[in-house]
């Protein structure tokens, strides 16, 4: 592990009132080392430097601190469960994992071959309590082991707001919280979204704006809780929910 990876990852992390030991970030390098190197034969990310994979991926999977306060939740939920819809190359669902190492984590994506890729870090780093799956969220919202199953749902996916609560509500039990990663510019999408929250059965309960550390780049979590299931009708058939948002 490079000094400059130590220390940045360090500096993010408690940024967000995360203190990292040597074995998190020995196995956050790993990552980041694993992650650069298979991009070289696979699309995963745009973003390879090290720095900037520290804050525009890793520090920002980490921001989740800002909206919800895990370790207070596992007081409360012995085994707290936490999908990442959308997963892509892992986050934010496998940084958090490692960060929060008892949290029961099902990575889901609609493109196998990055499911392959986190595999190969999940044995690497000899993570436990950690899935994956392969599907889209139109159908497997439906499928009763995973509906309604989750106490956190995130996505860090690029979709509207409308689109992706009906893709994540399904997933969030009864007293549950979904929380999107978004831009700062939220209000008007938010606003756009009422009426899928109104339909989905999701009132939003909190919405955290701030700066990755060290730059000058403003992220926005938004996160949604219930107030009444999720209709038995969403989400719709595949495809729907992006071409044809709720109003």
């Amino acid at each position: 592990m490079t000094q400059s990876f130590e220390n940045k990852m360090r500096a993010s992390a408690e940024a967000f009132g995360i203190e990292l030991d040597e074995s998190k970030l020995e196995q956050l390098y790993t990552y980041y080392e694993m992650l650069v190197e298979k991009n070289k034969v696979m699309n995963l990310t745009g973003i390879t430097e090290e720095g900037e994979v520290v804050t525009k991926h890793f520090a920002d999977s980490l921001s989740i601190a800002k909206a919800i306060d895990l370790q207070e939740m596992r007081k409360r939920i012995s085994e707290p469960k936490l999908i990442d819809v959308g997963t892509g190359a892992g986050f934010p669902g496998l940084v958090i994992k490692i960060v929060y190492p008892w949290l029961h984590v099902t990575l889901f994506d609609s493109l196998n071959k990055r499911l392959v890729f986190l595999n190969e870090v999940i044995d690497k780093l000899s993570l436990e309590n950690v899935a994956t799956v392969h599907g889209r969220a139109e159908d497997f919202g439906h499928d009763p082991k995973f509906r309604e199953q989750y106490d956190i749902v995130v996505s860090r996916a690029v979709a509207n707001m409308s689109t992706l609560l009906e893709y994540c509500l399904p997933f969030v039990n009864t007293t549950g919280i979904f929380a999107a990663y978004k831009s700062v510019e939220t209000d008007e999408e938010l606003k756009n979204a009422e009426g899928a929250l109104n339909k989905l059965g999701g009132k939003i309960i909190g919405k955290v704006q701030f700066t990755l550390p060290e730059t000058d780049m403003v992220r926005c979590i938004v996160t949604v809780g219930r107030n009444k299931p999720t209709p038995k009708k969403y989400p719709r058939k595949a495809g729907m929910p992006s071409s044809d948002p709720l109003k």
